[in-house]
This record gives structure tokens, sequence and C-alpha cells, in this order.
């Protein structure tokens, strides 16, 4: 199988690509290279595929012709970076991701699997939510999660079969690391100063899932029947990986020994959802979860500890999405619209 993966140089898109490499399938990347300041460990499986350098804005049939499939990594990622230019969140996530998808089908590719989130289920009711649930977004990166959701599911049909994979908060080691987002974060914080100091009281809930397990979902959407999956929304994640931020904080704690936590006062942030997991569990062919949280926790320490990570590598610009654009468009790099200069 020959795909194209957007957002190769990405967080998940760096385990990925090899990923599939190891799975003997054909992969050209697209990334625009937003985030290739950082790279934060080598291993025998970092290998990089033939990758275009090109905006998500600017692919066209021609790109991705002769490709089987397609796989849409390539969004600004996560709610605070999407609220911090809701305008060209909407261009490049909804709009542009629309736009990927109908050159695809120009080119003639007959599978999309597109990395949706959790996300979309915003202020939860406390209910476990399903895929059948009302979606409640509260951010402009969830909005147009729900939009480009809506346009794809209008375009399946015998010849197109999108995927939609609605991923729980993603953890675990990537080359390409993250430290915005919730395990990652905490385990920074618990290896550099032996401290989780939380500002708020840690209450909202959060569905967790490791990113191999985002790769073993995108992968089992590659090669399941096209029958099995034309249209399908799942959840990605396991419905035990429901978590309190505060019990995430003592999974974690209880990893990095003689770390502390500290609890502050109710936030601002509504968002809380708990989410139900079982479709793709019994759906998608062969799929199954392989790990925790902890087991999360627990790689990243050993990871950690291995490239002896310094608090100043913790803190670096580019393993934050948000930082990162802002010292791009300070260095004028990038302008208004995210377009490289």
């Amino acid at each position: 199988m020959r795909v194209f993966l957007t957002g190769v140089d990405g967080y998940i898109g760096a385990v990925l690509a090899p990923y599939l490499l190891e799975r003997e399938m054909k992969v050209i990347g697209l990334d625009t290279g937003y985030y290739r300041d950082g790279w934060l460990y080598n291993d025998k499986r970092t290998a990089t595929p033939q990758t275009l350098n090109k905006d998500l804005r600017a692919v066209r049939a021609a790109d991705v012709e002769g490709c089987d499939a397609v796989v849409h990594l390539a969004e600004l990622s996560n709610d605070p970076l999407g609220q911090n230019n809701p305008v060209v969140t909407h261009q490049i996530n909804h709009k542009g991701s629309v736009a990927l998808a109908k050159e695809s089908v120009r080119a003639g590719v007959r599978r999309f699997v597109y990395t949706s989130s959790c996300s979309v289920y915003g202020a939860g009711t406390g209910d476990f939510l399903d895929e059948d649930a009302h979606v409640n977004p509260q951010t402009a990166y969830a909005e147009c999660k729900v939009l480009v959701e809506r346009d794809l599911l209008a375009m399946a049909h015998e010849d197109f079969t999108p995927v939609l994979l609605r991923n729980a908060t993603a953890f675990g080691p990537s080359p390409r690391m993250r430290f915005d987002v919730v395990i990652n974060d905490l385990c920074a914080l618990a290896w550099t100063t032996q401290c989780i100091a939380m500002t708020s009281d840690g209450s909202p809930w959060r569905p967790v899932v490791h990113v191999q397990d985002i790769c073993e979902a995108i992968y089992l959407s590659l090669v399941a029947p096209q029958d099995a999956v034309r249209g399908k929304i799942f959840n990605v994640g396991q419905t035990s990986e429901n978590y309190r931020v505060r019990e995430l904080a003592q999974i974690v704690a209880d990893e990095f020994p003689g770390c502390t936590i500290s609890v502050g006062t109710s936030g601002s942030d509504n968002r809380s959802y708990r989410v139900n997991f079982e479709r793709i569990h019994r759906e998608l062919p062969g799929f199954k979860c392989r790990y925790t949280a902890r087991d999360g926790a627990r790689q990243l320490r050993e990871l950690f500890a291995r490239i002896q990570m310094a608090s100043e590598t913790y803190r670096f610009r580019a393993f934050t999405r948000l930082n990162q654009l802002k010292y791009l468009q300070s260095t004028q790099q990038i302008d208004d619209a995210f377009y490289w200069r």
C-alpha cells in the first residue's frame, strides 16, 4: 500500500511513519516544517520517509496521485493553539482538510483516514460518551474537527472510504516530542522539578491513549475491508483509561520517586468528558489497546533517564506547539496566516 501521510514531522507522524514502514507500506510524507526544530532522541525506529515540504493548503491532486490512501494528521494541534488565531485555525484545519480530501478524490485515492479528537465532546454530561453522543465543542480546534467530520462523511461512496478516528489525549515517547499534552507535561515536570504544582483542582475528566495505540488504529483503518470502516467514526482509546487530571498526576508521581503534588483551585477550563471506546474494539478488526497511562509514565521516566533530559530541553519552545508558532511569528519566519515568508 502506498500511503500519503500529512504531518509526518509531527508528534504522531514521527512515530507513525516508521510504524507503517515496518509493516511494508510505502510512505510519502508531507509537512510544512513548523516543528522541525524539536527532536528529542534517536533510535533504530526513527526512519524518515520521502517528504514533500509543502503547506497543507497548497496540496493538489498531483501530489497524492498514485497513492492508495491518505492519512491526515497535519492540522494546528490542540485547543490553546487553535484559540490563538481562530480564523487561521478554520482556514487550515477545516478548509485545508476538506480541500485535501477533495484533491484526494480527484487523484483516485480510495481511502482517507482522518485523525479527529475526543475534544469534540467538550463539556460532557458526566456519562460515558460514545460516537453517537451529542458533540459539544468548546474551542475553534474542536469546532473544526466537527466540521471536517461532517464534510468527510458527506463524501463517502463506494470509491472513497473516509475513516474518522476520534483520538483521546495522546501520550508517550516520540522523537518529535510534545510537552503540551497532559501526561507528557506531568512527566516532564516530575522529572525536572520533582514537583507537580497544579493550578487547578484537577477535577476535569480526560480520556488518554498511547501514541503507539493511535498508530495501530490508523494502520488497521488502512488495511480493514472497506465495508467495515467506510464512513465510520471510532473513538480511539480504552474505556478504563478515563481519568481525572489529579488522578493522572498521582499516577505520574508514583512512577517518579520523590515527586510531590500540590493542587490549586477550580480553573476556568470547562472541558471535561468521559468517553466510551467499545466500538473500536468491537468493530475495527484486530484492534486492542496495549498501553495504560502508567505504562506511558514509566516509559517516559526511562527515556528521560537514558537521554539525561535537562530542564532546558523540557522548556524548549519547539516541544510546545503554541510557543513554537509564536516564535516563528516573532522572528518573521511565518506571517499572520502562518505561511512561510
